[in-house]
């Protein structure tokens, strides 16, 4: 089984961190978020992997060729068009064979090996408040009987989740070709959604699978909030001290982190060298060699080698800034 991973956007709501970062790679709980992704893939059993690329693609592959020994292939989205069209630009990568696609941003928990033994066409869905800011499966028991991209209207509260399997891939490819020939576009995107209704109007069959947990990267807000709900489940430690620190789970600490007269937590992520003194931070994620002094953070996202001293804030700072309100 291949893996189709999607990670060529920019994310540009994710900036300034990701002027220097591409997001596919910004740490979460430890690890990046592709790394959560490929991981889980990996223990589901599939054993190839396509990444799709764009903004910071060489960072990307050079990360993936590092962490891991995978069969692996690149194919390089020039502009980006939608969902839809970055599937087609790896149109010889997956033609005539079954693909598992994986959007990149997107940190998730289901039984995907049960997904890929079963077979068959079937999309991920996760029940939302609001569908209007996804695409939504409409179903007859588990029947997929109609896909609608954001609609305006709630017509159904299962939102597709970003994972997709699909065995018909040549049909998949017909109608992404389809929508680029004849201009079909969705709020000025080729969108995967109407390419998966197009196949539903030529009788292709879709079940659903449901997801246990479905964690958005989209937002700052929304990373503390996977980073929170990710170490729940790595970190159920009680109260400790470690050095000069008193630690308060769950946190997240990588290697040579240097912490001096400070509380950390709960809810936070330290990446490898970072360096925390006379501070308290909770609620945040510091990059790689990240340095706090004298500064109280709560809901912050730090960038790698970011120098913070000084009073207390929350903040969204890209690499290598340096904010001092000492003078």
């Amino acid at each position: 089984m291949k893996a189709l991973i999607p990670v060529a956007g920019v994310g540009t709501r994710l900036r300034p961190l990701t002027y220097t970062v591409p997001k596919a790679l910004i740490g979460i709980a430890g690890r990046p978020i592709l790394g959560h992704i490929v991981d889980l893939l990996v223990d589901a059993g599939v054993e190839e992997f396509c990444f799709i690329t764009s903004y910071m693609g060489e960072e990307i592959r050079a990360w993936a060729e590092e962490t891991y020994d995978l069969p692996m292939e690149w194919v390089v989205q020039k502009e980006t068009l939608g969902l839809g069209h970055a599937v087609l630009q790896a149109e010889r990568e997956v033609a005539g064979n079954p693909v598992f696609i994986v959007l990149g941003d997107t940190i998730f928990e289901a039984d995907v090996r049960s997904v890929l033994e079963k077979g068959g066409n079937s999309l991920g869905v996760m029940e939302v408040e609001d569908p209007s800011r996804f695409g939504v499966v409409i179903v007859e028991g588990e029947k997929v009987v109609r896909l609608v991209e954001k609609p305006d209207q709630p017509l159904s509260y299962l939102a597709i989740a970003g994972l997709y399997h699909i065995t018909q891939t040549d049909l998949l490819l017909e109608c992404l070709n389809r929508l680029v020939e004849e201009d079909i576009r969705t709020r000025g995107e080729y969108q995967l959604t109407d390419a998966l209704s197009l196949m539903l109007k030529k009788e292709a069959a879709f079940r659903i699978f449901p997801l246990r947990a479905w964690y958005d990267c989209g937002l700052p807000e929304t990373v503390l909030a996977t980073n929170r709900a990710l170490l729940k489940k790595v970190d159920g430690g009680r109260v400790r001290t470690q050095g000069e620190a008193i630690i308060i789970p769950p946190v997240y600490i990588g290697e040579e982190v240097v912490l001096q007269g400070s509380v950390i937590g709960p809810y936070v992520s330290l990446e490898d060298g970072a360096r925390v003194s006379g501070s308290v931070v909770r609620n945040s994620i510091l990059g790689r060699n990240a340095a706090v002094e004298g500064a109280v953070l709560d809901g912050s996202l730090l960038g790698d080698n970011t120098v913070v001293v000084g009073r207390s804030m929350s903040l969204n700072v890209g690499d290598s800034s340096e904010i001092n309100f000492e003078g």
